[in-house]
């Protein structure tokens, strides 16, 4: 029996966790976090759909948390296999998972310290020892190298073009009748043309393709999005105010730095300082110029040129509680890069609780905003945002530069699936909302005829 599960990113774009079970062996392809609405947040706190126990092994197309990030509440609970993943995936996630933790306690504290929880104590879904001994299950697998699960089920990785070590997970099986199959797992797609890291990874032949969805119902907006975050940042330091920017420590963060750079180089933006609060984000920014397995031409370039594309002239990372505190009570304009990126915890709240009664200052979103996230709702117009228990009046600009995305929108999904040399017999649509899935499936069935699937959660299918 060959069958795919669908326990998380099931008509929404959190909590990737996809179960593939072929003649009794189970593998679970990312293990992340729901976040977001309250109603998804509240299925990482409820039991595990099946026993972790009985899942053979996992494999993490790549580090962010809403595709990693529930692993070491799964090991805790009793998982206890292998967990395959590309070199830098291995090395973004022994870095993120316990900052994860770092971060849910900090939170947890806070929350107790000033009552801001029916929760007495508010706790973290895990703890740093649980990230630790969850990273001790990860197990390095180069692009392109075969991994035979079982006689009946192999896969392997290829480049997925979205953050550093990101992968498509390539299945080779044995179906419910015999036949040798192919399946393709996205995980998140990235883009083309895109600085730092390579383009996705060209495949051409699969009888199953599973792919996200998050920009499904649209395209990213054809401006210069140089031109655009250089206004922002000039037109905010001319008013004497603050560029806040939530921001996923790993890729969005990397890319906004080389963009910076950049524009301090041209001329086009002044000298400021540029903070990463983000412990994460500044180690994750040294596996970023160390990886060059994942460099596009450019970044060869530069790297190998001696220069660090990664680093404006007065660049900083705030590392602890103290120095994130400094970062907060600076005085002159200043750019501040930190997470979280949908502004649902992390130090950005500090950040945001601070600057956004002052018109002054400027927030800038650079990735998707799942619903039910602050980010949304700042993106959506409200006038006050709860932060810590209490309401925060929203004065501040509010900006939003979608072309950072690190996702394939519509037309370059349609891009991606146009490689394939004949049709899967289905296509799962995962990793979206769901008038994006149902309007990528019309645009799939338009363009190619092809079987389109919307799973719901916990529902199976066979292969």
């Amino acid at each position: 029996m060959a069958t795919i599960q669908f326990l998380g990113a099931a008509r929404t774009v959190t909590g990737s966790k996809h179960l593939v079970e072929v003649g009794g062996y189970r593998t679970l392809v990312d293990c992340g976090l729901f976040q977001g609405l309250k109603e998804l947040r509240l299925r990482n706190w409820e039991p595990f759909p099946l026993n972790p126990a009985s899942i053979n092994s996992v494999i993490l197309t790549h580090a962010h948390i809403d595709h990693s990030g529930y692993l070491p509440k799964l090991v805790r609970d009793g998982f206890d296999g292998p967990v395959y993943a590309t070199p830098a995936t291995v090395e973004l996630s022994r870095i993120m998972l316990p900052d994860s933790a770092r971060l849910q306690e900090e939170d947890a504290n806070y929350i107790n310290k000033v009552g801001a929880s029916k929760h007495k104590p508010a706790l973290p879904l895990y703890n740093e020892r649980d990230a630790t001994e969850a990273c001790r299950h990860l197990d390095s697998v180069n692009y392109h190298k075969r991994i035979q699960l079982t006689k009946k089920l192999a896969f392997e990785f290829v480049t997925a073009g979205h953050i550093l070590g990101s992968s498509f997970v390539v299945f080779d099986f044995e179906s419910n009748d015999g036949r040798r199959k192919r399946m393709i797992m996205t995980g998140d797609l990235g883009r083309y043309n895109e600085p730092i890291i390579n383009d996705p990874a060209n495949v051409d032949e699969a009888d199953y393709i599973v792919v996200e969805s998050t920009y499904g119902n649209r395209e990213h907006p054809d401006y210069d999005v140089k031109a655009k975050l250089a206004e922002i940042i000039t037109e905010t330091a001319r008013r004497g105010g603050h560029i806040l920017i939530p921001s996923f420590a790993v890729g969005r963060t990397q890319l906004l730095l080389y963009l910076l750079r950049e524009l301090e180089e041209e001329n086009r933006i002044p000298i400021l300082p540029v903070f990463v609060d983000s412990p994460m984000a500044g180690k994750a920014t040294k596996l970023y110029l160390r990886h060059k397995e994942d460099h596009d031409s450019d970044m060869k370039r530069l790297s190998d040129g001696g220069k660090n594309p990664l680093a404006t002239k007065r660049f900083n990372v705030a590392r602890t509680i103290q120095e994130s505190k400094n970062v907060s009570a600076e005085e002159g304009s200043a750019i501040v890069i930190s997470a979280s990126g949908m502004a649902t915890g992390g130090r950005i709240l500090h950040h945001l609780r601070r600057r956004l009664p002052d018109d002054r200052n400027t927030v800038i979103f650079v990735g998707y905003q799942s619903e039910g996230t602050r980010g949304r709702r700042l993106l959506d117009g409200e006038k006050e945002v709860k932060i810590f228990g209490e309401f925060v009046p929203v004065r501040a600009k509010i900006e939003r530069l979608e072309n950072l995305s690190a996702h394939a929108d519509s037309r370059e999904i349609l891009r991606w699936l146009g490689g394939f040399k004949r049709a899967p017999e289905k296509i799962f649509l995962v990793h979206g909302e769901p008038d994006a899935q149902e309007a990528l499936k019309n645009k799939i069935v338009e363009k190619f005829g092809w079987q389109v699937e919307i799973p719901e959660y916990l529902q199976k299918f066979e292969l």
